[in-house]
Order: C-alpha cells, then structure tokens, then sequence
C-alpha cells in the first residue's frame, strides 16, 4: 500500500488525479495540502480526505509520494520539500517554467534518491500506445515528416497569467505533442522556428496561438499548432492529433476520437463525452507501482525538459522571427 498526498489543488488536472487515487485500491491517499485554504479544503472534502494548511505538514506524515498539481512556477519549490522529505514526486506538466528551473528539480531527485514522474498521460492513451508499436516495428519505414495539434479551450486563471504558467497556449500545449515525439523517435530537436499570437482569441494578454516547425536531428521535420483555439460551447475541450507520413505509408492518430455525441436537455447542449481507457488512472497506476518497484520513472525529469525546451525556443522564435537552434544554450 503506498501512502500517496496531492501538494497544490490549482490545477485543472488535480481533480482527476484525486479520482484515480481513490479508486486504486493499493494507495491510502492521506491528503490535500493547499496554501489556498478555501480551495484546500472543498477540494479535501471532496474526496473525502484530511486537508493540510501547509505543505510541510502534509510531508511530516511520511507519504511514499505526491502529485504536485501547482502553478507552474511552483514546481521547484514544491519538488525541493518532497524531494527532502524523501517523497517521489509525479509532477504536472510543464515540468517547470525555466530550464534551469527543471533541471534544478532533477537534480534535487537524484541527490535524495527518489524518483521524478512528469504527468504526460498521453503515453497512456491505447490509441498512442498502438501508434508507438507500428513505428518500433518499422511498419511506415523512414519517417519523413509529423503533422500535430493539440486545439483545446482556453482554461482561464493563472493559465493567462505569464508569471506564473511561465506563458499561455505554446507552453500549454506544446509540451504533450513534443513528448510523444520524443518518445516516438528518441532523436533531439535540431531547430525550431514558431508563429506566436497573442490576443488574438481571447484578450487576456497572453498567448492563445501558436503554429510551430521543427526538425529533429534524425532529419525528419514537424509542425505543430498549439493553441486555445475552442470556443467555449465546444462540444469537448479539444484534440491530440498526429499525421505521420513514413516511406511505407501513412498513419493518422486521433487520441481523442473514442467519444460518443450526447444530446442533453438537462445540460442545453451538446457534448462530446470520452469512453474508453482512462489515460490519467495509467499515469497514476504507473506512479503508484513505480513507486513500490525498483523501476526507473518511466516518464523522467530529462523527458520533461525535452518538451519544455522546444515550446521555450519557440516563444524565442517567434519573438525573433528566425529559426532558432537548439539546445538553447
């Protein structure tokens, strides 16, 4: 049984993280720890659980490991306290807002031996996973080139504000699409080139679009649209899309499609609900049991700054207008 507790209810994702804690049977999940007690609390009573004013309190009880659901900009701070307290840390994408900040946060896992877990739930999705077998068995043969998106609604809050999401859309959603191609391929990012919009959707002044190009030094070449671009009477909140054009064929990947067209008068509207896998319960279940192995993190602090650093040299990109080369420094 591992002792498993949620450090920060900010974040969207932090709900279903809850749910699948409480509906894996071998973790006793001990508890939100939230500085925003209002939050902290409702979001405890919700799932039933003990509410922590204060992150050390919540540690001083010796949990296995934790979900850090934060603000972006608190990632490090937060993995520093679980880190010394001896707890494995799964923590929310972006891995951080900063490089330096990212690596600092390996880094503090590798000093106190416990292991980083950056939550891409995409990997678990069986659509992806079936995508991932067909590339490893050379069914398309050479890769040329990798069409994506990852459209979705604007979510609000501290998502527009830049100083503590670390950006808006580009940061948002380039990091799931540029996981998969680097779990896909396992090539680096050679350069990256973006088209950025800023207020062009939804005014809140900051990024809400993006359109980015990048090659991988494997040679192959991608672009990626990256943006809140769903209105609010979306019928769900977006896509994970890819298009993969190989010597041998094409294969076209909708991670999203298992969705069922519901009609509801009691919700005058229409809703696209998902059915099928639960991609966050595989990335929880994935933690829990990392955690009571001598498993490596199969999603680690250097898969979280691959992806961080392609959306950071796009926003560079595109405030330069020309190609910038990677790695950044």
């Amino acid at each position: 049984m591992s002792r498993i507790g949620i450090l920060s209810y900010a974040h969207v994702h932090a709900s279903a993280y809850a749910s699948c804690l409480r509906r894996l049977s071998n973790v006793d999940f001990i508890g939100i720890a939230d500085e925003d007690r209002d939050r902290g609390q409702q979001a405890a009573d919700a799932n039933s659980v003990p509410f922590f004013s204060s992150y050390d309190s919540l540690l001083a009880e010796k949990p296995d490991g934790v979900i850090i659901t934060s603000e972006n900009i608190k990632h490090l701070p937060l993995t520093r306290l679980a880190a010394e307290a001896g707890a494995h840390v799964l923590c929310e994408k972006p891995i951080a807002t900063t490089m330096a900040d990212g690596r600092e946060m390996a880094r503090l896992c590798r000093e106190h031996n416990v292991k980083l877990m950056i939550a891409f739930p995409c990997r678990y999705s069986p659509a992806v996973q079936a995508a991932k077998r067909a590339l490893d068995n050379k069914q398309l043969g050479r890769i040329f080139a990798v069409k994506a998106t990852n459209r979705g609604q604007m979510p609000g809050g501290w998502f527009t504000n830049r100083e503590l999401a670390g950006g808006g859309a580009v940061i948002d959603h380039t990091v799931h699409i540029m996981d998969l191609v680097g779990w896909f391929w396992r090539s680096p990012v050679k350069r990256v080139y973006a088209e950025v919009g800023q207020d062009l959707l939804w005014k809140e002044g900051v990024d809400d679009s993006g359109l980015i190009s990048f090659r991988l030094n494997n040679g192959m070449f991608g672009t990626l649209d990256a943006s809140w671009s769903r209105p609010k009477t979306y019928p769900t909140w977006g896509d994970v899309t890819m298009e993969i054009v190989g010597e041998l064929g094409w294969l076209q990947l909708n991670m999203t499609g298992q969705e069922i067209t519901l009609y509801s008068d009691a919700r005058q509207g229409i809703s696209l609900v998902p059915w099928g896998s639960d991609i966050n319960l595989g990335l929880v279940r994935d933690f829990v049991d990392v955690i009571g192995s001598d498993r490596p993190s199969p999603i680690t602090g250097e898969d979280g700054l691959y992806a961080l650093e392609v959306a950071l040299a796009a926003y560079q990109a595109a405030g330069a207008g020309a190609v910038v080369e990677l790695p950044l420094e």
